[in-house]
């Protein structure tokens, strides 16, 4: 049985009624860590507001991971459920998008990893992570597994929680819609100026959030409004 077959066997036989949010996100982070081959941790990031958090996580590095992004703001399981983006770090010794934390992050032992946006209702409302002591953990495949895992999570989420049924989940919606169309509008201004591809213009924008401790959607806005970069 190949990689895509036994993944799609092991989430279909996820119960998703009758059980809560914590309990049905940590079975599937579970599936998500064993279906790859390289990663040794894997977490799920849920975004409500502008606010991310770990939802559930398996293996004590991916919590570790998520929480020196966290403190910061940024990082790519951040800016993954952000902007509705795959990123991945092949070497986090490396890695310039985000250097602050990818030092540290090596520090701790994480060599590479890789952040798949979970999709709802066409905008991110978080991110299925996965992490790895060793460099260029990851490949190809592991993309398109992990995307297939991402699309259950974003439906246990909706399920489990009834999203969009208050008012409460609506507004979080709604900053998220907001926050992905600015990004993208900024993505555009830079491919525009500078006629750079659509990855090297959200590189761009990460950069500058890291390096002016500025968060990525405050970033995009500044550029959008006033056509120009903080501390450009």
């Amino acid at each position: 049985m190949s990689n895509l077959s036994k993944l799609h066997e092991d989430l279909a036989g996820v119960v998703l009624l009758d059980r809560g949010l914590d309990e049905v996100l940590t079975e599937i982070t579970g599936i998500a860590r064993r279906a790859l081959p390289g990663p040794e941790a894997a977490s799920i990031t849920l975004i409500r507001g502008e606010k991310a958090f770990t939802a559930a996580y398996d293996g004590q590095m991916a919590l570790d991971a998520d929480e020196l992004q966290y403190k910061r703001g940024y990082g790519p399981c951040v800016d993954a459920g952000l902007a509705g983006q795959v990123l991945r770090i092949d070497d986090m010794a490396t890695e310039e998008r985000w250097p602050d934390y990818s030092r540290e992050a090596a520090a701790h032992g994480i060599g590479s990893s890789l952040s798949v946006p979970l999709p709802f209702q066409s905008v991110a409302i978080g991110a299925l992570n996965t992490y790895a002591g060793l460099p260029h953990a990851f490949t190809e495949e592991d993309q398109v597994l992990a995307e297939e895992v991402a699309t259950w999570v974003a439906l246990a989420v909706g399920n489990a929680e009834a999203t969009i049924r208050t008012s409460d989940e609506l507004a979080h919606l709604r900053i998220a819609m907001r926050s992905r169309a600015v990004i993208e509008q900024a993505k555009g201004v830079l491919i525009e100026r500078y006629k750079i591809s659509d990855e090297r213009a959200f590189a761009v924008l990460t950069r500058t959030s890291q390096q002016s401790n500025v968060k990525l959607r405050e970033v995009a806005d500044q550029l959008v409004r006033t056509g120009s970069l903080p501390g450009v």
